[in-house]
């Protein structure tokens, strides 16, 4: 399967935290943040395709935006989607070096 165009669309960045840490290293999972019109089939086809590696599940969160004071007047952050992606057992992706 090659990578397509919207591959990248579906697929935003890699979320580097330390509780994605800790799901890489115990579930074999990769967190991604991903296009919050994404559904979780295209997330699959998309991670496959990029990274040549075969999922297991794909599970997501819409984590809704927090109000926060910017230079002394309140904004709200965006609405941002995650998507958690579990890897069969012999794949692996190194978030570290990018694509």
């Amino acid at each position: 399967m090659s990578a397509k165009p919207e591959h990248y669309d579906v697929i935003r960045k890699p979320v580097i935290t330390e509780k994605a840490t800790m799901a890489s290293e115990l579930a074999n999972a990769v967190t991604f943040e991903v296009a919050k019109s994404a559904s979780k089939p295209q997330i699959k086809d998309a991670v496959e395709a990029l990274f040549n590696v075969k999922v297991k599940a794909v599970n997501t969160v819409l984590t809704k935006g927090k109000t926060k004071r910017f230079r002394g007047r309140p904004g709200v952050r965006s609405d941002v989607k995650k998507a958690y992606v579990t890897l069969e057992a012999g794949n692996s992706i190194d978030v570290n070096t990018g694509l």
